[in-house]
């Protein structure tokens, strides 16, 4: 990581420290702290300095292009998109009618794929290096080749894992990445049984790998968090949790209806149907970031915020379905005291948890003999809305659009798992800051501490910044000392305003 700047300290004894980039993560991103006279931390936010229009720019295009054009808002988590996106657009091929149980058991199957190579990735290639060697470790060694030459093995079995997800999804979609497949009404080719045996061969070696991956990350955790769930931890607070879950309440990667519990365990809401997600979901925006903050409207944008992803789903969920996740997952809640476990590096435990459920998803259905079904596309009238809703590797996924009557679409919106994240990770940036910054002299490693817990939550910052429209352009007027004299922002009506306090955001 390059070394921060450190701006000296002003007139009123602020200074400033920029981590810029934020590494090991999908996209570009900077972290800011303001100090004061005694190097306390007066403010730490978590910028998003990426912009990416696709809302906008896929307004006039046929619905039919949309999954597969959206998918290239990410080259690690396509799918994902594709998946959403298709299930929007599903209202404008068949209208209410469902897809064909074989297309959906395909497009089940590919998701299982995708939130497998995912979470692979992640663990094994971003996270596993600090938390093998320690946040201290020397940034030469701190990452994926250090574990290849420390840990030769475990290095392998991560890359066999993403592997064979990513072979499930060039079976499907014809591609590693930005495939085909899926698409509105249905899917577009079948799985024949050559294919299916091929991909059941490696399977059962990759539940296992997945097994010994739980237990490892629960190990580096436990190791990063002495003491019970009681105990405060690293980038450790309170929040509510959002997923998807079934009706029973088990939790469901492909379908179901929103819960949100908080930090107690208490029930905020349940079964809320995605198609109503507008009413229930808002989304606040602020000037110094591209990515917006949502929040349940019914609460506020300060009260109203949450977390979502694999620690979501696994503090959220009744159950998991298949036999050896539904185990790891009983262990991680008792390990909570029944509560929702609240620290943000249990992420890496729940992601694994996460990854073995898909594991055994992929082997359920390859285990179908209806996965090889050639009913693929299903027939319905029209409809001129579709909101498509899934859990990605991230977490909870909304792809909302409208068309026309020409079936060119007119509006578009998105809100992806970082951005659900947005106030989380803002918030862990600021816990992290106040343990471990004040009164202390900065260090690579304190640094690296920020670094970790934002990447906890596996941010990828491209998906989240795709708006166009609702970000006001900042123009700022600098003094010969370098020093902000004035600022104007020109907002998406066309308004000119003048904040009141220029002082209040230095370093917006």
């Amino acid at each position: 990581m390059p070394h921060p700047l450190e701006t000296a300290p002003d007139p009123s004894g602020l200074s400033r420290v920029v981590i810029e980039p934020v590494s090991r993560v999908e996209g570009h991103g900077k972290v800011t702290l303001l100090l004061d006279a005694q190097r306390r931390v007066r403010q730490a936010r978590l910028h998003i300095v990426e912009f990416r229009g696709f809302e906008r720019f896929i307004q006039g295009r046929p619905y039919w292009e949309v999954p597969t054009l959206v998918q290239r808002l990410c080259g690690i988590c396509p799918v994902s998109h594709l998946l959403a996106a298709s299930k929007a657009c599903d209202a404008f091929a068949i209208g209410h009618t469902r897809i064909t149980p074989t297309a959906e058991k395909l497009r089940r199957l590919l998701h299982a794929a995708q939130v497998l190579q995912s979470n692979a990735l992640h663990f094994f290639h971003l996270a596993s290096p600090d938390l093998l060697f320690g946040f201290d470790d020397a940034v030469a060694h701190r990452n994926v080749t250090g574990v290849l030459a420390d840990h030769r093995e475990l290095g392998l079995q991560g890359i066999r894992i993403r592997k064979h997800g990513q072979e499930v999804i060039r079976v499907l979609t014809g591609k590693r990445v930005h495939g085909t497949g899926s698409v509105p009404g249905g899917f577009n080719k079948a799985l024949s049984p050559a294919d299916r045996e091929l991909l059941r061969a490696d399977i059962d070696p990759i539940i296992g790998w997945c097994e010994d991956a739980v237990v490892l990350a629960r190990d580096l955790f436990l190791r990063h968090h002495p003491g019970d769930a009681a105990t405060p931890g690293f980038a450790d607070f309170p929040s509510m949790f959002m997923s998807l879950v079934r009706p029973d309440g088990a939790a469901d990667l492909y379908d179901g209806a929103l819960r949100v519990r908080d930090a107690q365990g208490r029930t905020v809401a349940d079964q809320v149907d995605v198609q109503g997600y507008a009413s229930f979901i808002g989304e606040a925006v602020k000037p110094w970031t591209y990515m917006k903050f949502p929040f349940l409207r019914s609460l506020g944008p300060e009260a109203g915020w949450y977390r979502v992803g694999p620690l979501a789903r696994i503090n959220n969920a009744s159950f998991l379905d298949t036999p050896l996740a539904e185990a790891h997952r009983q262990a991680f809640v008792a390990w909570g005291g029944g509560r929702p476990v609240t620290a943000s590096l249990a992420q890496h435990w729940a992601r694994m948890i996460d990854s073995l459920h898909c594991a055994e998803l992929i082997r359920r259905l390859l285990d179908d003999p209806a996965i090889c079904g050639d009913a693929l596309m299903a027939t319905g009238t029209p409809l001129r809305e579709g909101i498509g809703v899934i859990e990605a590797p991230r977490g909870t996924l909304i792809h909302h659009y409208r068309i026309g009557e020409d079936d060119l679409v007119t509006e578009a919106n998105l809100i992806v798992s970082t951005t659900h994240n947005n106030t989380a990770m803002n918030e862990a940036v600021r816990s992290v800051a106040a343990a471990c910054f004040d009164g202390r002299e900065l260090s690579e490693g304190l640094l690296n501490r920020i670094e970790v817990a934002i990447r906890a939550y596996d941010p990828c910052l491209s998906c989240a910044t795709h708006a166009v429209g609702r970000m006001p352009l900042r123009v700022e007027l600098l003094d010969a000392d370098g020093a902000v004299a004035d600022v104007l922002l020109k907002h998406d009506d066309g308004c000119v305003s003048r904040p009141e306090h220029i002082a209040s955001e230095p370093w917006a």
